[in-house]
């Protein structure tokens, strides 16, 4: 019986991994025109990206002590507004709560020691192996964000399209897209106690879905 549920977490955990795997894919489908990757550099042979799952609210932390172990990672961000005592602040936060990624070479690196860092709770596995993500994946991230790792994700709005709020007094809403103009800025429509309300926001507070 303990062998069953054993493979029976295995199996489990292989799926959640694809499900995760599979998200992270879908947000970074390519695009044209897409500027070359500035940070960090490109891959050498044998290099993959890989998926770290990290503690709560630890990502920043986790990053940190990777860093100091000389690995590369990046962490895609996003803006959020916040309200607190009536305030409303917009602050940076990972784009993918509890995950950021990392560059490795399974015949050259540790990377049981990934598992063991501060902040980490696990790589994403497929199995009893660290399971890497589709070349390009995180490229097309790294080249779609700003020097800070926010992503910049106005080139993915179309017209028509559902989004969700990101930043401002209407965070977390959700809209139609009705325009998008060349300036950055976008309308949106939204539903408010049964009414469409129109409201302008720059493209890059809202999030494609």
């Amino acid at each position: 019986m303990i062998g069953a549920r054993f493979r029976q977490s295995g199996r489990d955990s292989s799926r959640t991994s694809e499900r995760v795997l599979m998200a992270i894919a879908n947000i970074a489908q390519p695009t044209r025109d897409m500027a070359a990757p500035r940070r960090p550099g490109p891959l050498s042979h044998g290099e993959r990206w890989y998926a770290v799952h990290t503690l709560p609210f630890a990502e920043a932390r986790a990053e940190g002590h990777l860093h100091n172990q000389g690995f590369r990672t990046f962490q895609p961000k996003r803006q959020k507004t916040i309200r607190h005592a009536r305030r409303l602040s917009t602050v940076e936060v990972p784009y993918f709560p509890r995950y950021l990624f990392i560059v490795l070479d399974m015949t050259r690196d540790q990377w049981r020691s990934v598992n063991g860092t501060f902040g980490v709770s696990r790589l994403v596995m497929w199995g009893d192996r660290p399971h890497p993500l589709p070349p390009g994946v995180v490229e097309t991230m790294i080249a779609s964000a700003d020097p800070r790792g926010i992503l910049q994700l106005a080139r993915k709005l179309q017209v028509g399209g559902r989004v969700r709020l990101m930043a401002g007094p209407l965070a977390e809403q959700l809209a139609i897209l009705d325009e998008l103009d060349d300036s950055g800025r976008v309308r949106l429509l939204l539903d408010i106690l049964g009414r469409q309300v129109a409201t302008l926001t720059n493209a890059n507070n809202v999030m494609p879905l």
